[in-house]
């Protein structure tokens, strides 16, 4: 070693800073491995943050669930640990306790089962005085309104309490907040809506709607607005103004919806056919006008578009199954339409 030392006149001082240099550049290849962004429940690295990089500049950031592996390797191995194993092995987790975790505004660092710190939803519910069940705008029940907001944080962001109480079908005992009022839409949900009481003037004709209550509405806010003061939706028949037809052959629809025919009344509307019914429920039988019983309401549109008839909810349930008291709320809705139909031409004006 002297001799060749000798021979090529190296200093034993450059001996061990090359040394030394070989040892620090073996550290560093050591270090660059690859910042992953999360650690599957299989053990290993899944979602490819970044490649070549030190695990103190992938864990700098704090955030929970980054991950980090030390092999240096190529980016084939990369995809195939990604697409084919299930993540890359040998996983280093760069958070192993909820300490200095920061999950963000409604949540919580918690240990899970498995000993690994997670964020969990955890909102502020101490400013909640109702604690009984509420309404979402969703058109679904919570327990409460803190299970409300655990919705919102897990995903549900426009979800807000629309009224206490489990939501309902009718507006009968439905307080709605502020000077919002209560409408009934065309899925029979109850909702509460604040009513726009001034429309701006129609200039084009191509804004005229027919209603299905064969009213024409001179846009889509006036008939918006019959429909909040009315309390129940009224929907569209098809847009345009409403002509006197005698069959669906009079009527055009626009592309995707078909025109079914409402013997009763002798108006057509254009309605959305769907094609395929998910699989319903018991509770999700509906007894329809023509008192025929149908699994769900999707059930009945389906069959009303494979007839060509109009068909609407006469109540929930088997058409055998009717209470007194639905036969009551169905005289009061007809009696509160045929008010509404003497009030609509002074809500047009």
């Amino acid at each position: 070693m002297l001799r060749m030392l000798r021979r090529h006149q190296i200093h034993p001082g450059m001996v061990l800073i090359l040394v030394w240099l070989c040892h620090f550049i073996g550290d560093q290849k050591v270090q660059a491995g690859n910042c992953w962004l999360q650690q599957g429940r299989n053990g290993r690295c899944q979602v490819l943050y970044h490649a070549q990089m030190s695990r103190e500049e992938c864990c700098r950031s704090g955030r929970l669930g980054m991950s980090w592996t030390e092999e240096d390797v190529p980016n084939t191995m990369l995809f195939r640990w990604t697409i084919f194993n299930g993540g890359a092995p040998n996983c280093i987790p760069c958070k192993e306790t909820c300490d200095n975790v920061d999950c963000g505004p409604g949540k919580r660092c918690k240990m899970n089962r498995r000993g690994k710190p997670r964020c969990v939803c955890a909102p502020d519910c101490s400013n909640v005085t109702w604690k009984g069940p509420v309404c979402g705008s969703d058109g679904k029940t919570y327990r409460d309104e803190c299970a409300l907001l655990k919705a919102k944080c897990k995903g549900l962001q426009e979800v807000v309490v629309q009224y206490q109480g489990k939501c309902k079908k009718t507006c009968r005992d439905v307080h709605c907040p502020g000077t919002s009022n209560c409408v009934v839409d065309q899925t029979n949900n109850a909702y509460c809506v604040t009513c726009n009481r001034v429309c701006p003037e129609v200039t084009n004709p191509d804004q005229y709607l027919c209603g299905n209550d064969g009213i024409v509405y001179a846009s889509a806010c006036h008939l918006r607005r019959a429909t909040c003061l009315l309390g129940r939706s009224i929907g569209v028949a098809y847009e345009g103004k409403c002509i006197k037809a005698k069959s669906c052959e009079d009527i055009q629809c626009r592309v995707g919806k078909k025109c079914l025919w409402d013997a009763r009344l002798g108006r057509g509307r254009c309605a959305l056919c769907d094609d395929v019914c998910p699989d319903s429920r018991s509770e999700e039988a509906v007894c329809a006008s023509d008192n025929t019983t149908y699994p769900s309401e999707c059930a009945m549109k389906q069959a009303a578009c494979a007839l060509g008839a109009l068909l609407e909810v006469k109540h929930s349930g088997s058409c055998n199954s009717i209470t007194e008291d639905q036969e009551e709320e169905e005289d009061q809705d007809y009696q509160d339409y045929m008010a509404y139909i003497h009030l609509s031409p002074l809500l047009d004006g």
